[in-house]
């Protein structure tokens, strides 16, 4: 794992901590705020989605298989997974973030149809290939772009709404209770030492000035 791709997994897991461990779910403001304006403005034949949902054999909830592919790839980028170390893919973001979007977030299917196009749309016109096909580092180019608001063809989403989306979803599929169709099997507790949703804590624990720790990890 190169320095940059250990910086970013820093960043997501410091920022994990220092919010709390993730306990449920929670839209993104800003990306509802655009959705929801975004649905004032359109019509029925400018709202037309570029991709259709998925609902054939071998595909996810929502996501259809491309879609769900560059979603994967995307996560990983933002959190990578190294020997010893979970990244997003070991975690089952894409499994939490489809199931979001059929479900709880499915205000944001627009949301990720369009994000996912115009992303799409700008490496194909950079690089001549979707951003599934480009190398790491230059998938990294493409993030830092969106991440500055640099990347040029988003109009809705904007490109730093739908990079911080994406964002906040992957550290949510990363440290959400397991529930929710992230965590698997606990990854991303166990990267941050987050011991669940323990019975009871004795008064030795309560003492205790060491990171608690205890076997089995609970979730809900």
């Amino acid at each position: 794992m190169s320095e940059h791709d250990a910086s970013r997994r820093e960043f997501l897991r410091r920022a994990a901590v220092g919010a709390g461990t993730v306990a449920g779910a929670g839209i993104v403001p800003e990306a509802l705020a655009q959705s929801r304006e975004q649905d004032k403005k359109s019509t029925p034949e400018t709202n037309a989605p570029p991709h259709s949902q998925s609902n054939g054999e071998g595909l996810g909830a929502f996501l259809n298989r491309d879609d769900a592919a560059t979603v994967a790839a995307f996560t990983e980028r933002l959190m990578p997974g190294a020997p010893g170390k979970p990244g997003a893919r070991d975690a089952g973001v894409l499994n939490y973030i489809d199931l979001a979007l059929a479900g709880a977030y499915a205000e944001l299917q627009d949301f990720y149809r369009r994000g996912l196009a115009q992303l799409d749309g700008y490496c194909r016109k950079t690089f001549n290939e979707p951003f599934l096909r480009l190398s790491a580092a230059r998938q990294d180019e493409v993030i830092t772009a969106l991440a500055e608001g640099k990347a040029a063809g988003f109009s809705w989403p904007t490109a730093q709404a739908f990079f911080n989306t994406l964002r906040t979803h992957t550290m949510e599929g990363m440290f959400a209770d397991p529930i929710y169709g992230g965590n698997k099997d606990f990854a991303g507790w166990r990267l941050v030492g987050f011991p669940g949703a323990q019975p009871i804590y004795t008064a030795t624990d309560m003492q205790n000035k060491q990171a608690f720790t205890r076997t089995p990890i609970v979730g809900l």
